[in-house]
């Protein structure tokens, strides 16, 4: 697989590459290194109810990937006395505090495009530029509690085929309550790229060299993350589910009551945007918090290669080598007299992970079969539904018939760690999971603690496996409850290659099924999963031109509450590593369309649905 020159040219969502006559940001020699910032002390000096900090934007050399590995040169911000940090020094006070923050700019061909230094909520329209050489003072009062960002944007053209990337002088601006505040941390994500490669990074270092959180099973983690980035990012975690506290951006904060809170596992942040959020692991072993944009985690996400060089992630055991950029590592250790997990009377399943004749193009597809079902004569994208029961114990056994290493990730499950699929990683007590070598076979054990609307998929050469077919839906049912296949619907979304513009496969095929027959009155489950590698996708409802309305139920595999599952307009983004579940009773007779499209303004994939009186 070619890396890093070719593969941010392929697909719109991935890094892409400068015009050779773009200006480059090497305003003087950069002779300072850049200081990973972790945001765990705030920048400035407080006297009294002020805090005044000077900094000043130039060039530092950057190693995103440690050390040891390859250095570039960007923009960052320097506090006076210190290295330059990327992200930005972390700014944190509390309500009312008065801010005197005076920042220069050192570069002699940029200006610098300045956000977030304001009072929140922010309402004005002016933007404040600092052209090269000169400085400017920002003095205001913190305002509103909540996470924030601020910075400087450099050199980002958007939309362009020929876009670089600039976003390392951008970090977090915290503001507290003026009451008791209780322990977090603050995550910044940046972004660099130019035509000999890219950087994701995470508090400064992409992975493998991404801090490794440390937690103990029962304990509670509050985190602030920051997409100080141009692109959306949809976060995922692995095993749990994280309570969304609030969202914003540079202007401003929404914090959601209890009522409103949404559990999810996956969280699409906008481009520079900010989310609370909190959780407790109450599993030990190792899990991962990452983008579910497959081009955001792959090794060619790594700037660190020469640009002709190639990667065969599925040929190292090592969760450093196959996996890169915008990743963070937890450590979830047991408490004292933690015993495992007791299975007893496990339902078993045989999962075949299968190799097909290629394409005409030559393209390789893979599939996933059952045991118990007869295998078809043609390729068929995706594997079968697993509909499994609640609080049943399954154990899936993994065949792996490739002639390369696999892994299979039961994502939103919440399950063991050893069982969770990131080869050379998942796991506990020393005990991790390698890959699943050809002609070998692995055992995940599932117990399914609640109901809901899951997937699995690939997580070891994630770019090749995915597009060729490794992916499924997973249904767990209600105790006792049987599926129904005229009212409970699965729409899983999936591209067929890692194109610009990708054919669009809906449940494995890319025309639409025979028509979706019901009836004036009837309740339908509507399930909605995008594993595209990139894309968010639409799921739109229509009688004749209207868009008609339906119920929010799930997110994720977690029922909304109460305050969330009004109805609303059917038109839902489902992002890359989502699942949306809704309810829809038509009222009327007559011919609707349901429509499955990255752009609404296109047919994207289309099925009738009959809705007989």
């Amino acid at each position: 697989m070619r890396m890093l020159v070719l593969l941010p040219v392929v697909l719109l969502p991935a890094l892409r590459l400068p015009h050779a006559t773009e200006p480059r940001d090497r305003a003087v020699r950069a002779v300072r290194a850049v200081v990973a910032n972790d945001n765990r002390a705030t920048a400035g000096t407080v006297r009294g109810d002020t805090l005044s900090a000077r900094f000043t934007v130039q060039l530092a050399k950057w190693a995103p990937e440690g050390e040891h590995h390859r250095q570039v040169e960007v923009a960052a911000f320097t506090e006076d006395g210190k290295a330059p940090m990327i992200p930005a020094p972390l700014l944190r006070v509390r309500t009312g505090t008065v801010l005197k923050v005076l920042v220069r700019n050192a570069l002699t061909d940029s200006t610098l495009k300045m956000v977030g230094l304001w009072s929140h909520p922010y309402t004005s329209a002016d933007t404040v530029r600092i052209a090269p050489g000169a400085e400017h003072e920002f003095v205001f009062t913190a305002g509103a509690p909540g996470t924030y960002l601020y910075g400087a944007r450099i050199g980002y053209q958007r939309g362009a085929i020929g876009d670089q990337e600039r976003e390392t002088a951008l970090g977090a601006f915290v503001v507290d309550s003026a009451g008791p505040v209780p322990p977090d941390r603050v995550f910044v994500m940046n972004i660099w790229s130019d035509s000999t490669g890219n950087a994701l990074t995470i508090n400064g270092f992409s992975w493998p060299g991404t801090e490794r959180i440390q937690a103990t099973r029962g304990d509670t983690l509050r985190w602030r993350f920051i997409n100080a980035t141009g692109r959306p990012h949809p976060m995922h975690l692995h095993g749990f589910y994280f309570s969304l506290l609030s969202k914003g951006d540079a202007r401003g904060d929404t914090a959601y009551a209890p009522g409103q809170r949404i559990d999810e596992v996956t969280d699409r942040m906008r481009n520079m945007s900010t989310l609370s959020m909190q959780w407790t692991p109450n599993r030990p072993g190792n899990w991962l918090f990452h983008c579910h944009i497959a081009y955001h985690v792959v090794p060619e996400a790594a700037q660190l290669a020469a640009p002709d060089s190639t990667h065969d992630e599925t040929h190292s055991p090592n969760a450093d080598e196959h996996m890169r950029g915008l990743i963070l590592g937890i450590n979830v250790a047991p408490r004292r007299g933690d015993r495992g997990e007791r299975r007893t009377g496990a339902r078993v399943m045989r999962l075949n992970v299968l190799e097909r004749e290629p394409r005409p193009d030559k393209r390789r597809r893979m599939e996933y079969t059952l045991d118990d079902a007869p295998a078809a004569a043609t390729w068929h994208a995706g594997g079968p539904t697993l509909v499994l029961q609640q609080g049943q114990p399954t154990d899936i056994t993994v065949v792996n018939h490739l002639h390369e290493a696999t892994s299979v990730h039961w994502h939103g499950i919440e399950l063991e760690s050893y069982s969770d699929g990131v080869a050379g990683w998942s796991g506990a007590d020393g005990k991790v999971a390698g890959m699943i070598a050809p002609h070998d076979s692995f055992v995940a054990h599932l117990s399914l603690p609640r109901p809901g609307t899951f997937m699995y998929h690939t997580h070891l050469g994630d770019l090749a496996q995915l597009t060729a077919g490794l992916y499924g839906a997973i249904i767990v049912l209600p105790k006792g409850e049987k599926f129904d296949a005229a009212r409970d619907h699965v729409y899983l979304a999936s591209a067929d290659g890692p194109e610009d513009l990708p054919t669009l496969r809906v449940n494995g095929d890319s025309t639409p099924q025979a028509p979706l027959e019901m009836r004036v009155g009837e309740t339908h489950r509507i399930r909605m999963i995008d594993i595209n590698p990139a894309i968010d996708m639409r799921w739109i409802l229509q009688r004749d031109s209207t868009t008609v309305t339906w119920q929010p139920l799930a997110k994720d595999g977690a029922d909304l509450p109460l305050a969330k599952r009004v109805p609303t307009t059917a038109n839902v983004r489902v992002t890359p590593g989502e699942t949306r579940d809704v309810l829809f009773t038509p009222t009327v007779a007559g011919e609707y369309k349901l429509r499955v499209t990255a752009d609404p303004s296109l047919p994207g994939w289309t099925q009738r649905v009959i809705v007989r009186p």
